[in-house]
């Protein structure tokens, strides 16, 4: 007699949330190169983008803790599809002849005209970061025994992140002359910074998601016999 799979009531909408964030802070947030001034600090320059890449690890977090990484490795891989059609949809449709009447093609590739070399890098950087997030996640779980969550959201985040940058600063800009290489090492440490705090910041509210969906779903999950290979879909 086989054992029914669980059923869990929340883990679609996670997911759902998780992809959104995604796509968005990966299409939306790029274009913009912001500016605001801090006291003491001064001057802060840095792309939009940076304020709501990091909710999707945030999210990653909660899917690993609550569901395991087995589902939360199905989330990655749907991520990750959803960011190659974003990506060659953008392409086809800038591409696209403009209609003579259409006065803002300019503006269209500004937006959305991301090179091939960035979209390439981003997808490799998400793909590896995330899932060194999730298995950095799913081990330091089991080795605290399911306490102190803090420290395996955020040491998770910390780990995840610092190759997320690594990869995808030197894989999208080094050579291309976009950003300086001698600057290269300044903004991915700052990047990687943000990213972090980010983090930091938002873990009053993991606590809190996390707690609600653990009593939605009645249990603990704990990846002791999970297949921690990046390439497969088994739950």
């Amino acid at each position: 007699m086989t054992t029914p799979r669980r059923q869990y009531r929340y883990y679609e909408f996670v997911m759902a949330a998780f992809v959104t964030v995604l796509i968005c802070a990966n299409l939306i947030g790029p274009a913009k190169i912001a500016q605001v001034e801090l006291p003491l600090y001064g001057t802060l320059i840095f792309g939009a983008g940076v304020l709501f890449f990091p909710i999707s690890y945030v999210f990653g977090d909660i899917l690993t803790e609550v569901y395991g990484y087995a589902r939360a490795r199905r989330v990655i891989w749907a991520g990750f599809a959803g960011l190659a059609f974003a990506a060659f949809m953008a392409w086809v449709v800038v591409a696209l002849p403009p209609a003579s009447f259409w006065k803002n093609q300019q503006a269209y590739e500004v937006a959305f005209g991301t090179t091939w070399r960035i979209a390439g890098a981003s997808m490799i950087a998400y793909f590896c970061g995330e899932f060194v997030n999730s298995f950095t996640l799913a081990k330091m779980k089991i080795r605290t025994a399911g306490k102190w969550l803090w420290t395996r959201t955020i040491g998770s985040t910390i780990v995840g992140e610092a190759v997320d940058s690594a990869l995808f600063y030197p894989l999208a800009f080094y050579g291309a002359g976009i950003i300086p290489d001698e600057q290269l090492p300044k903004v991915m440490a700052f990047q990687f910074v943000a990213k972090v705090l980010v983090e930091v910041v938002f873990t009053p509210v993991t606590y809190k998601v996390v707690a609600a969906l653990k009593r939605a779903e009645h249990g603990v999950y704990c990846d002791r016999h999970t297949d921690f290979s990046p390439f497969s879909l088994k739950t």
